[in-house]
């Protein structure tokens, strides 16, 4: 029998064990839901806090609650380990590794070479090795490949690699790992054919496309559209706010057509562990062909403006009661980086607070879902527990995210101005100035 039918045997059956390297909010979800699938699952994580954590069947992501995980655990459906010698074993594995950006803007590639290079060292023959991790277009046949198959291996016959996009949306009630498409892109048909199979077990629909290459790129339209089109109603913003315009009564207008417009809405910048950064890893990509994108360069360009924005409408508002900025009493509302997750990572609320100590303000934020922040220079601020009192003594009020636990009657109520960066004080009345961006 060949690896490959070996391979689609063990799928099809649950017999399989599969190997998740990487064990945070990408690489938890797809572990459970492998776990549910029927398999036995093995999570690699580097961290030890997070390995034994999870051991004791305690979640530490939102989006997989203890009593969904606790039970694969108690089972023994799904353990973790730090060690890559326990996934020697496995007949499977997904990367889930972080991909940041470096500060010259160009990828991080340390923990994907860092993954490939320990899952050499324990690779055999009859696995399937997918990467998740969104990165630029060419990753998989360049940096895995290479690694894999340096020891004789043969892709699409002895081993079989692809690669397979993320699409997790933190916070999303909607849409979760099982209903969420997925796209496959195998080096060889065989690699193709394989993971499709594996996937096919643990989400409803899969989508295969003809190499790594193609997968990679389909992630990286994914985002650069959102990008760019969030680039683009942010300069709408602008513009409105140059003609006296309101900007969210102009999306909400134009929403009406129902063709041949999507809205989208501007806001106090891009955060987030996709939007903000993987455009850049095709910006970077083309930039080694001699190609310049112009578009995302352009969109990056408009959307890391936006806490500068923010800042002069704060100054604004401030002016208007006779006050400077230095000595200002300001409450930042919402720190993480979208409505309803613990999430802070490129969050526009970073930028502006630090912008905000940098002219001299006295600046706390309360977030019901972030007790505790790290801005640029290191240097921490603890979340401030949430009274009325804490709005009535601010002299302003600026809402980054628009969590679902906030009362805005009540911010309108006790507060003197708020700087409303998500549009949720539009239809609310009370004793509060608001500006809108």
């Amino acid at each position: 029998m060949s690896y490959k039918q070996t391979l689609l045997d063990k799928f099809a059956t649950q017999t399989a064990t599969i190997g998740v390297v990487g064990l945070g909010y990408v690489g938890l979800p797809l572990a459970v839901e492998f776990a549910e699938a029927g398999f036995d699952v093995i999570g690699l994580d580097v961290q030890q806090s997070k390995v034994d954590e999870l051991n004791t069947g305690s979640s530490y992501i939102a989006d997989i609650p203890t009593q969904r995980l606790e039970p694969l655990v108690t089972s023994g459906k799904l353990r973790a380990t730090t060690s890559y010698e326990d996934l020697k074993v496995v007949d499977a594995i997904s990367i889930c590794v972080p991909t940041p950006l470096r500060k010259t803007r160009d990828p991080d590639m340390s923990y994907i070479i860092q993954a490939s290079q320990s899952i050499s060292k324990i690779s055999h023959p009859s696995m399937l090795i997918v990467l998740e991790s969104t990165t630029y277009p060419g990753t998989t046949e360049e940096i895995i490949l290479p690694e894999i198959v340096k020891d004789g291996l043969t892709v699409g016959e002895d081993v079989f690699i692809a690669f397979s996009p993320e699409r997790i949306d933190p916070g999303n009630k909607k849409y979760a790992v099982r209903n969420t498409p997925k796209v496959v892109g195998g080096i060889t048909p065989n690699c193709t054919e394989v993971a499709t199979a594996l996937y096919a077990t643990a989400v409803d629909t899969v989508v295969p496309v003809s190499s790594p290459t193609s997968a990679e790129m389909v992630k990286l339209l994914e985002n650069t559209f959102r990008a760019v089109n969030i680039g683009l109603v942010n300069e709408m913003a602008l513009m409105c706010d140059k003609l006296g315009v309101d900007v969210w009564e102009v999306i909400h207008a134009a929403a009406t057509k129902p063709f041949g417009f999507m809205p989208f809405y501007p806001g106090p910048g891009l955060g987030g562990h996709c939007i903000p950064v993987d455009p850049h890893y095709l910006s970077w990509k083309l930039k080694t062909l001699n190609y310049n994108a112009r578009f995302i360069e352009l969109a990056s360009e408009i959307n890391t403006s936006m806490p500068y924005y923010v800042i002069d409408k704060v100054t604004d508002a401030l002016n208007e009661q006779e006050r400077a900025v230095r000595g200002s009493k300001i409450l930042v509302m919402g720190v993480a980086y979208k409505l309803d997750v613990d999430d802070v990572r490129e969050s526009p609320a970073l930028d502006i607070i630090s912008l905000l100590r940098q002219k001299g303000a006295d600046v706390s934020y309360h977030d019901p879902h972030v007790e505790e922040i790290r801005l640029e220079n290191e240097s921490r601020m603890q979340n401030t527990p949430y009274t009325t009192s804490i709005l009535s003594e601010a002299h302003c009020v600026v809402v980054v995210t628009d969590h679902t636990a906030f009362d805005w009657q009540e911010l309108a109520d006790h507060s003197t101005v708020i700087v409303d960066t998500r549009n949720v004080m539009s239809n609310i009345d009370g004793q509060a100035q608001v500006i809108s961006i």
